[in-house]
């Protein structure tokens, strides 16, 4: 029997629990947890590993300035298993990089770049090798040519210490630049309808109208969605964080890395918006020596200026790190696709949440047309589009800022009824980091700043939809009446004619322009009761 006063002879004693403590790696513990990869279900992990590689080959055009050519091929490869091919004529990736490029958990050239792009945190395509190794048992194959090499090989991971496995390298004959990436994958499944490949890619169309996607389906059907514009979007820059949405640690992180020898050039040269006049509206109200070095901040230091932050009026963030649909896009493209009977758009300007992030959201409510679901034969409800850096969010709609935000709305008092009218709502929220719930990267954070000011975009939106739909039903009541009254034009007409003995035709044709200049107010010709034209 252990003594008391000797604890480590028990069985449980701490060094023998602690003899078992051990480092894991990234990759094994998103091998153990793929579900926060995306990987929840057969046809949601179908739609990530697309998502992942297409959002790479957009951003890997754009950034090399190339109109992007995408291509994706499903074929079956057996139960729950399919065949995934994407390709793309972007700049390739160079021999020397492949590895960490896909086939390394959190390395990439997106995690410290402060502008938007899609990709974020380096997981995505080294995720999709990840699940391909863990369902099949097989290595990714990857086909690359840049400007200087062309070559193929196999990918796979060594989870044990999240490095890449490289097989099968040889060069190849180049054709034009470009990655193509294949791969088998289990425990995945082709779905059509809201949430299958094929809404996915229309939706990532009908946000990038300069790309142009090639869709070959599990039944060999091909999906051509066209490219509309010959122009790469305009690319974002790299900015410095805006001081309203920066944290206490943030400022003392900042502060650490910083060669400057005053807390007031440190302000300055690390945040956007800071000139020498808002600093010295700081040195009024916040009682810290700006002429220190702001190595010796410390945590009563940075609250005291944080706190002094929210008492001045900043100037907007600054919105050339962002790349925005814009009003024009949104209507041409919901036009295109939904050929809505009204479009209401609304971009607000740029505001900021925590980090000193800068982030834009854009709106749109479209009636009619294709717009909403159609039910039953006239049963139709709203349906609502949400993105995030023109990426098409299609899951895990129940936990997303969008969806909290368009429920926060008050419709009713707009006319507007989502559960009845022909209506889609279109969300788009574009920064420079979107603060995913999850790495899955389906839903935005609840974060009350975001939340608000989608409510507000959504607000604006259905604000200018009240306007229409409520002239347009003042248009339906005038036109009831103008048809009314057009009844009796003949009648009366006959009978001024006899008791004047004017002629009926010019007396009927006064009549006719006197009530359409009252009812019709200028719109143009429009159908009478009986369905013969008024002129």
């Amino acid at each position: 029997m252990p003594s008391i006063n000797n604890p480590n002879e028990a069985t449980g004693s701490a060094d023998s629990i602690f003899n078992k403590f051990k480092e894991h790696s990234i990759s094994e513990f998103f091998k153990k947890n793929k579900q926060m990869l995306g990987y929840s279900g057969l046809a949601h992990s179908m739609v990530t590993i697309v998502h992942e590689y297409v959002t790479n080959s957009l951003d890997a055009c754009e950034e090399a300035g190339i109109l992007p050519d995408i291509t994706v091929v499903i074929k079956e490869a057996g139960d729950s298993k399919y065949e995934i091919l994407v390709e793309d004529n972007g700049p390739g990736i160079p021999k020397k990089y492949i590895g960490k490029a896909l086939a390394t958990i959190l390395a990439g050239t997106k995690f410290n770049s402060y502008k938007q792009q899609r990709g974020q945190q380096g997981i995505g395509a080294a995720g999709c090798t990840l699940f391909s190794s863990i369902t099949t048992g097989k290595p990714i194959h990857i086909q690359s040519t840049t400007l200087n090499e062309s070559y193929e090989c196999d990918l796979s991971i060594n989870t044990l210490d999240n490095t890449p496995i490289i097989s099968n390298m040889h060069d190849t004959e180049p054709k034009h630049t470009g990655l193509t990436v294949a791969g088998i994958f289990g425990e995945v499944k082709y779905e059509n309808g809201d949430r299958g490949v094929y809404e996915y890619l229309k939706r990532t169309a009908l946000v990038n109208p300069h790309c142009q996607i090639t869709f070959i389906d599990p039944k060999l059907e091909r999906y051509i969605f066209t490219r509309s514009v010959n122009a790469i979007p305009k690319r974002p820059k790299e900015v410095k964080p805006h001081p309203l949405g920066l944290s206490i640690n943030d400022i003392i992180e900042f502060s650490q890395v910083s060669q400057e020898k005053k807390i007031s050039t440190f302000l300055q040269n690390s945040f956007t918006r800071i000139s020498p006049k808002k600093i010295e509206e700081l040195k009024k109200i916040c009682d810290i020596d700006f002429d220190k070095p702001p190595s010796e901040i410390n945590w009563d230091d940075a609250e005291k200026l944080i706190n002094s932050f929210k008492k001045i009026d900043w100037i907007a963030p600054d919105a050339s790190s962002l790349n925005i649909l814009g009003e024009s896009q949104i209507r041409a493209t919901i036009s295109n696709i939904l050929n809505p009977e009204h479009i209401s758009v609304v971009e607000r300007k740029p505001k900021v949440f925590y980090g000193g992030i800068p982030f834009i959201i854009e709106s749109a409510i479209a009636i009619g047309g294709n717009a909403g679901k159609k039910m039953e034969e006239n049963d139709y409800t709203s349906n609502i589009m949400r993105f995030a850096n023109k990426v098409p969010l299609l899951f895990d709609a129940g936990s997303c800022a969008i969806t909290e935000a368009v429920k926060k709305v008050s419709w009713k008092r707009y006319n507007i009824d989502l559960e009845k009218q022909p209506i889609s709502i279109m969300v788009n929220m574009s920064s420079i980091y979107i603060p995913y719930s999850g790495v899955g990267k389906e839903s935005i954070q609840q974060d009350q700043s975001i939340v608000n000011e989608i409510k507000f975009t959504l607000m604006d939106c259905a604000r200018e939809m009240h306007h229409y739909l409520k002239n347009k039903e003042m248009d339906k009541i005038e036109m009831s009446k103008y048809k009314s009254i057009m009844k009796y034009v003949d009648h009366l007409s006959s009978d001024l004619s006899f008791i004047t003995d004017m002629d009926k035709n010019m007396i009927k044709e006064k009549l006719s322009k006197l009530i359409e200049s009252h009812y019709i107010k200028g719109k143009g010709k429009e159908d009478d009761a009986s369905g013969e034209q008024v002129s």
